[in-house]
């Protein structure tokens, strides 16, 4: 039956594929409020002295937000330990933000990132990235990342350049998955890593 009724719409000359409707591609998730039955059944300092023991790695996230409004446009970042690789095939990198952010909805507008992972002496770069309301970018030295254009700070260990794929809520967090387009490293090992475990920065020693 489908069968002829396709050799008939071709007979009389009309489409038989439906055009592809364009789709936004930033994913939005819905926002709503954490219920009661969310919330934490342990006290939230608790769970972060517990979880501080888990030491990671720090990274700025950047992107060139080019529609930002009064005078916002320009490039964005903040500092993020809550990287993570996520998949090989396709190449997937992830990493989570606070719904409260004021940086995330200019990333977002962007709809792609660069992930600069910083080395043991960029503890200062860091901290100037973790503050909110000042210029992060004021005497830091960037250049386009070229998948994205996204900033990519000068001297940074190694960088993934990224379009985000998808985003997830999680809880008072956005889970944020991007596709790598680009990335590289520094040569060499440098002084390793910059490390962050409870509440300090430190580094690796081997």
């Amino acid at each position: 039956m489908a069968a002829t009724a396709v050799r008939y719409l071709r007979s009389v000359g009309a489409a038989t594929a439906v055009s592809p409707v364009p789709v936004d591609p930033l994913p939005r998730p819905a926002l709503r409020a954490v219920s009661d039955d969310e919330r934490l059944p342990v006290d939230p300092g608790e769970f972060r002295r517990v979880l501080g023991h888990f030491a990671s790695g720090v990274t700025i996230v950047t992107a060139l937000d080019l529609n930002g409004n009064d005078g916002t446009a320009g490039p964005a970042g903040f500092a993020c330990q809550s990287f993570a690789s996520l998949s090989l095939d396709p190449p997937l990198v992830t990493f989570m933000v606070a719904r409260t952010s004021t940086t995330w909805p200019r990333i977002a507008r962007a709809g792609v990132f660069c992930v600069n992972i910083l080395g043991a002496e960029q503890g200062a770069l860091c901290r100037s990235f973790a503050v909110s309301g000042a210029d992060k970018f004021a005497g830091v030295a960037h250049r386009p990342a070229p998948a994205t254009g996204s900033p990519l700070l000068d001297s940074v260990a190694a960088w993934v350049d990224c379009r985000i794929q998808a985003v997830h809520t999680g809880g008072d967090h956005l889970i944020v998955v991007g596709r790598v387009e680009a990335l590289g490293a520094a040569d060499g090992d440098g002084n390793g890593p910059l490390l962050f475990h409870q509440g300090t920065f430190g580094r690796f020693s081997r």
